[in-house]
């Protein structure tokens, strides 16, 4: 779907809305030592941190995960947007990341999932989160789905 087709999801508005509030939220995680902001309403959320493809600082994000064993699995959904979120790119150049869940902070290696976990991990994700069905079907990509393996 193009940018005429879901003008709000697409929105530099709501990029820029959701930009501001996951700031504060990964600001709370951080402080409370994820006491609070582990959870994103009732859903789980993860803080990842990349190096920036371009700028080689650290960036943090928060987002939902699945947990499966040692291995965190996180979708790239950005919410439905027709792009992949900036933390991906940076994955994908730099696999070396950092995955905080609560108070345990973890060193990991990111890689997309194999279509075989892909069709496991999805399933379990959308159950989570039912909205990452309507993400997929209005995105104009497939969404990716990164798994986290401790180093």
């Amino acid at each position: 779907m193009s940018q005429e087709s879901h003008p709000i999801r697409n929105s530099v508005f709501l990029k820029k809305a959701m930009k501001y509030f996951a700031r504060a939220h990964i600001a709370v995680y951080r402080r409370t030592n994820g006491i609070l902001g582990a959870r994103l309403l009732w859903f789980p959320a993860a803080l990842l941190t990349t190096t920036g493809r371009k700028s080689g600082e650290q960036r943090t994000t928060a987002t939902l995960y699945l947990q499966d064993g040692e291995r965190i699995v996180l979708p790239a959904s950005y919410g439905g947007r027709d792009s992949n979120p900036a933390w991906y790119l940076n994955l994908k150049a730099d696999p070396k990341v950092r995955v905080q869940v609560r108070d345990k902070i973890r060193d990991m290696s990111a890689r997309d999932a194999t279509d075989d976990e892909r069709r496991v991990y999805w399933r379990q994700l959308t159950r989570i989160y039912p909205p990452y069905k309507g993400y997929q079907d209005a995105a104009d990509r497939r969404i990716p789905l990164v798994v986290c393996e401790p180093v």
